[in-house]
């Protein structure tokens, strides 16, 4: 019995997806190679190099997913709550018994190893969403399931947050789109959009200025729409909510954020110019991506890479090497594999019988792609530099396992679509 239940899974697993995951993580590997190349430590195999524990890494991750590719389907929607309640509970306890690195204290250690749960604690909470909202008794449109969904990733985030771990906590805003795509309304998605801007706004204009601009277009407002009393509350309502907002951001940069982040802000706002500080990283990291042109340097010929100008340039700023050393039509290509991957996601989630499957699929998707387009938009200068991992590509174990266990138990879940669950 289990040996059919196995030939069955592998009838049944989606390969292209499979193997768009193994090109993106060779490539990887081979970018890791190169942005901490050395002529005196030449094999690509040498484990004293963090390309050589990479490999490592690597081939614990095929490990993992084999393990999870022979797991019954139905372990992970009966165990998706016990899972999430583990993790949060590990989430609090790095806390208190972490690791402090560079200032984040959000890693165990384990023998010579750290990890960091937080990585794994998306795989987690993407069970427990797609666990809740799948259940048949539950009603997307009762705003009960909103607040309880929106709960189950707020609460891992705000954890993170007392970590010290902005970035990793930025990354469970994704399974808004999650959300969206089970009927959350699209106004809500404005009003974030409107909120993003008005943040924007706030820093960069006086508070009393801008509450004025906010008055003078609630006040033109009126052209558009009857002045009736009710519209009058309304727009009321809402100008007063954005005078206020305006000033909480304006006394949370000050009195909140550490000094370093404010100074990332002033800088990537262009409130700042600090080319040696805060905002060395980015401008480096757009030099090298600039002086690759179209095709790039060569492999292993980034001038940028050899001597070390860009910071954590195997870890954070790893796409500056593609840029650098593969140029615009290299970085085109990576890119283009990314937007694969995630139409592959889409597909593959629409296509799945059970609703637990398609909500886990759309999960996945979107912690990708908010890694994907926070992680480029740090390394050209359109994204403030929050620590956000490239998948499948920056070195790290914790970040590859937990993609790697995130991507391969859709794969199991795909592999099983024809058995049903809820």
């Amino acid at each position: 019995m289990a040996n059919r239940n196995s030939e069955a899974v592998l009838q049944n697993i989606d390969w292209m997806l499979v193997l768009l995951y193994l090109v993106l993580v060779t490539m990887g590997w081979f970018n890791i190679y190169a942005a901490v190349y050395n002529e005196e430590y030449k094999s690509i195999f040498d484990t004293s190099q963090s390309y050589g524990m990479q490999l490592v890494w690597i081939l614990t991750s095929l490990f993992i997913a084999f393990a999870i590719l022979v797991i019954d389907g139905e372990f992970f929607p009966k165990f998706a709550y016990i899972l999430y309640g583990a993790f949060i509970f590990l989430l609090v306890v790095v806390i208190f018994a972490g690791v402090e690195v560079k200032g984040s204290k959000s890693w165990i250690g384990v023998g010579g190893f750290r990890i960091q749960p937080a990585e794994f604690a998306k795989f987690a909470t993407n069970l427990a969403i797609a666990k809740y909202l799948s259940n048949i008794n539950i009603k997307f449109e009762k705003l009960s399931t909103k607040l309880i969904a929106a709960a189950l990733f707020a609460v891992p985030a705000l954890i993170i947050i007392l970590q010290n771990e902005t970035g990793s906590a930025l990354v469970y805003a994704s399974f808004i789109l999650v959300l969206y795509r089970e009927g959350l309304s699209g106004n809500i998605l404005v009003l974030g959009l409107v909120m993003v801007l008005l943040f924007i706004a706030a820093l960069l204009v006086d508070e009393g200025i801008l509450s004025i601009i906010l008055a003078v277009f609630a006040g033109c407002s009126f052209f558009f729409v009857r002045f009736k009393l009710n519209n009058a509350l309304t727009v009321g309502g809402i100008l007063l909510a954005s005078v206020a907002f305006v000033y909480t951001v304006d006394y949370a940069f000050v009195n909140v954020l550490e000094p370093h982040q404010k100074k990332r802000i002033n800088v990537l706002l262009g409130k700042e110019v600090d080319l040696k500080g805060a905002g060395y990283n980015v401008n480096q990291s757009m030099i090298a991506i600039g002086s690759g042109g179209l095709i790039g340097k060569g492999y292993l010929n980034g001038t940028q890479t050899k001597y070390n100008y860009v910071p954590e340039q195997s870890t954070d700023f790893i796409f500056c090497t593609v840029g650098e050393e593969w140029g615009f039509l290299g970085s085109t290509i990576v890119l283009g594999l990314f937007v694969l991957l995630l139409l592959r996601l889409i597909f593959l989630a629409e296509r799945q019988r059970s609703t637990f499957s398609r909500i886990y699929g759309y999960g996945l998707a979107s912690i990708i792609f908010f890694h994907l387009a926070i992680n480029i938009g740090m390394t050209i200068g359109l994204a403030p530099v929050v620590g956000i991992p490239l998948p499948f590509f920056s070195y790290g174990g914790s970040s590859l396992w937990s993609f790697t266990i995130l991507t391969f138990i859709f794969v199991r879940l795909d592999a099983y679509r024809f058995q049903i669950l809820r």
